[in-house]
């Protein structure tokens, strides 16, 4: 038997080595044209934690790929298309057409194409590091006599704050307000003519191509804060291209090694592809005050630029699918800025005193780190991460337990309702409607009921901490989480069930229950807390077409209740694919699996996103399946790649 499980296993192995990222173009259309600085609700590209990017021109708008968006403390569209080529010949310019089949976008690599006559251009644009872009343009002679062109780049700034300064085979791009620097360098021996205006450039050479020859132009563009720019060793484009496609086709194979399905499964392998894609190019290196590089919620979003907690513990679970010392450095990002008494703030920016620390988010961490762990058995860093995990945990009951009955509730810092809201990630959801705000303490404040999910988390932490603590020597610590779980998933099971309704619900502190019915019941199938009795009735709800299975199934609110408000509710209606995840994966866990697999198959069917080449959304309408909110969505991307891993 032993025998048979690795001849699969060889198998699986020698289909997954032979995936190359070229067989993935276009999983998501990265076409856009610029029309507003400020407009980032788009799909673009953007690699190795730079933080800029580009988009494919649509055809006939411009002979340069779309951009750079430079993401600071929030999106900016420099340019349309700030390196466009134009040839002349005897002063007369060459129409240049876009060749819409040389043009793609593959994971990690741009490719651009443009024809005139016998003239044939090829653009391909990586990022060589996490600063630079480097663009390689190949002009090819296919006519019989020799060509003699003036090659021109050009570009102009839409972003009115840009001020031109040529250099030597240069220009340097800074940015009012702002202490980043944007350049453009061209690596071939000149003469270059350059000049610069108020809003643009112009750089220009004279070039001979022979019959059947070609010219290689190399430029870099990169994006620094202002005292890290300096001259860089110009890259040979070869070597670069070789490194990033070792790199590219690292991470899919490593993917397809984690996945059940090799990439002949046409709609789950470029599903996954497209996930892989949504979070590295939400990937942004060290940076000001951010310590370790992580992921954006949405680089496609005003409001996302920064790191936000539990969306880190969920981009790393996903991340540890194929790029696990990402994964790792995308939870350290939080843990960079926890406090002396153990909080983990909601959020971090590279400016800190953006830091927001009037909430947490709920507790994920240690599942997160567990994955991880679980991915690349790398005890160092659950050595690391432990005592971080553990002080973060017992803050809770410190700061979030009003009455001390061992049942938390999400709250402030700073007493405000509002980022109590916050806290419980659900900003809106109804079931907070009517709750108050309690002083714990000097700094802690609690809102006035428990939330069963809060506290199903809080379980789920004590079981993986014991998890920890036997694998790191600690058996003493292991019992004592062990033991903590028990007792409070009895509390669970006794205090958040209605019997009458088969439903678990938040809870005042008063006793009274919360009716209103969400996703913080099935979590508790998630974690393995709820009895087995309990499962056929919860079961009823979710594939209750009046309630939870609707058309895009499991929404984060009773599809009955008067509230429900999907368009406009944010968290009173859409389907979040975290709170989906969580509801078939236990679903899953107490043998539901026809159930679980209804479900997820009208996700794959009705969300808009998973057949095609549209981005991944933040959530989804549940009657249309339409994309709401933020596009390219760091923890969907992730939240479809555990689906997908779990053979949904």
């Amino acid at each position: 038997m032993n025998k048979i499980k690795w001849l699969l296993a060889l198998l699986l192995m020698q289909q997954t080595a032979s995936a190359q990222r070229n067989h993935f173009a276009d999983v998501l259309d990265i076409h856009y044209t610029v029309k507003d600085t400020d407009r980032i609700a788009a799909s673009f590209f953007s690699d190795n934690g730079a933080w800029h990017a580009y988009a494919l021109p649509a055809p006939g708008m411009a002979t340069g790929f779309t951009g750079p968006l430079l993401m600071d403390m929030k999106g900016e569209w420099l340019s349309k298309a700030i390196a466009q080529l134009h040839l002349y010949v005897d002063g007369q310019e060459l129409p240049l057409q876009q060749d819409t089949a040389a043009t793609h976008y593959y994971p990690g690599l741009l490719q651009l194409g443009f024809r005139s006559g016998q003239v044939q251009v090829q653009m391909q644009l990586l990022f060589s590091s996490n600063r630079e872009t480097a663009i390689q343009t190949v002009i090819r002679n296919n006519g019989t006599q020799p060509l003699n062109l003036r090659l021109q780049w050009q570009g102009a700034a839409l972003l009115k704050r840009a001020q031109f300064v040529s250099e030597e085979k240069a220009v340097r791009i800074a940015i009012a307000g702002t202490n980043h620097v944007f350049r453009l360098h061209w690596c071939a021996e000149g003469p270059w003519d350059i000049q610069t205006t108020a809003d643009g450039y112009t750089a220009a050479r004279n070039v001979s191509i022979p019959a059947g020859g070609q010219l290689e132009d190399l430029q870099t563009q990169g994006f620094w804060p202002e005292g890290d720019v300096a001259a860089t060793a110009e890259p040979v484009f070869a070597k670069a291209l070789q490194q990033n496609e070792q790199r590219w086709n690292g991470y899919v194979q490593q993917l397809f090694r984690r996945m059940p399905f090799n990439e002949k499964d046409r709609f789950r392998s470029r599903l996954a592809v497209k996930s892989m894609i949504t979070l590295l190019t939400n990937w942004r290196s060290a940076s000001g005050h951010l310590r370790h590089d992580g992921v954006f919620p949405s680089a496609s979003y005003q409001g996302f630029y920064g790191f936000w907690s539990w969306d880190s513990w969920k981009q790393a679970v996903g991340l540890a699918y194929f790029a696990p010392s990402l994964a790792k450095d995308n939870i350290r990002s939080l843990f960079d800025y926890q406090t002396a008494n153990g909080m983990v703030p909601d959020c971090v920016y590279a400016d800190s005193t953006e830091n927001n620390f009037r909430d947490t988010k709920p507790p994920l961490a240690a599942w997160a780190v567990w994955e991880v762990f679980a991915a690349t058995r790398d005890t160092a860093f659950l050595r690391e991460m432990y005592p971080a995990l553990e002080r973060y945990h017992h803050w809770w009951y410190a700061e979030r337990d009003h009455d001390r009955n061992g049942l938390c509730e999400f709250g402030s810092t700073d007493g405000t309702r509002i980022a109590a809201a916050w806290e419980s990630g659900m900003d809106n959801a109804v079931r907070f409607d009517k709750a108050k705000m309690l002083q714990n303490g000097p700094g802690a404040w609690s809102l006035d009921q428990e939330s069963v999910d809060l506290n199903v988390y809080l379980s789920k932490e004590k079981t993986v901490l014991a998890q920890m603590a036997a694998v790191l020597g600690k058996p003493a610590a292991a019992a004592t989480f062990r033991r903590e779980a028990t007792i409070l998933n009895q509390q669970i099971n006794k205090l958040f069930f209605d019997t009458a309704s088969g439903y678990y619900y938040d809870r005042h502190l008063s006793g009274a229950l919360v009716r209103v019915k969400g996703p913080e019941a099935w979590v508790t199938l998630w974690a393995g807390i709820a009895p087995a009795s309990r499962v056929k009735k919860m079961t009823q709800y979710m594939l209750d077409t009046t309630v939870f299975n609707t058309l895009v199934p499991l929404p984060v609110l009773d599809a009955s209740e008067k509230a429900f408000d999907p368009q406009r509710g944010y968290w009173r209606g859409p389907v979040w694919i975290d709170q989906f995840y969580f509801g078939v994966k236990g679903l899953q866990r107490y043998q539901q699996q026809a159930a679980a697999q209804t479900l997820v198959n009208k996700l794959w069917q009705h969300a808009g996103g998973m057949k095609d080449d549209q981005p991944l959304h933040e959530n989804y309408h549940p009657r249309t399946g339409k994309g709401l909110n933020a596009e390219n969505f760091s923890w969907t991307a992730a939240h479809v790649l555990m689906l997908l891993a779990d053979k949904f």
